[in-house]
């Protein structure tokens, strides 16, 4: 079985019904899809597979032979992140961070499909994602932003909000 994970087309040997959680995490050592409650309800472990959000818990790897598979790593870069990581960081809407990269992939699927910045369409896209340090608002706020581009400096970096973070400011 092989699938094109973040661009780059993998081969898999795990037994064709292993999880693809299972297999992303202990073959291929991708860990951003994250192991909760291993039930589909949670949507910490979910990533694109051919641009549609899919929780990995419950999809059998044979189901995505030969599919796109992308995980939080593949929607961009430290360099060169994607709107919605960079609205994420600017709104501080990410707490412990566990359930931040199925909550981004699958706002940015929304965003693709052409989502607004309508926070009842966006609570309903995000819908069945748990968040656990209960930080909805800034969640639903990043996303209306990258929706509309206009509350944040589409230029901030990873490294630039670290260094805001862990310094207290800018130098």
């Amino acid at each position: 079985m092989n699938i094109e994970l973040n661009g780059d087309t993998v081969e898999i040997f795990s037994p064709p019904l292993t999880s693809l959680l299972t297999v992303l995490r202990e073959e291929l050592d991708v860990t951003s899809p994250k192991v909760g409650c291993e039930a589909g309800g949670c949507g910490a472990c979910t990533v694109l597979v051919d641009g549609t959000p899919r929780r990995t818990c419950l999809t059998p790897v044979a189901a995505v032979d030969g599919a796109a598979v992308t995980t939080v790593e593949g929607l961009g870069t430290a360099d060169n992140l994607s709107t919605v990581q960079q609205s994420f960081i600017h709104h501080h809407a990410a707490q412990c961070g566990f359930c931040t990269p199925g909550m981004v992939v699958s706002a940015g699927a929304y965003l693709d499909a052409g989502g607004t910045d309508d926070r009842k369409a966006i609570q309903e896209a995000l819908r069945g994602h748990v968040c656990r340090c209960t930080g909805y608002y800034k969640i639903i706020e990043a996303v209306a932003a990258a929706a509309t581009q206009s509350r944040f400096d589409t230029t901030t970096t990873a490294e630039d909000a670290s260094t805001v973070v862990l310094s207290g400011g800018s130098s």
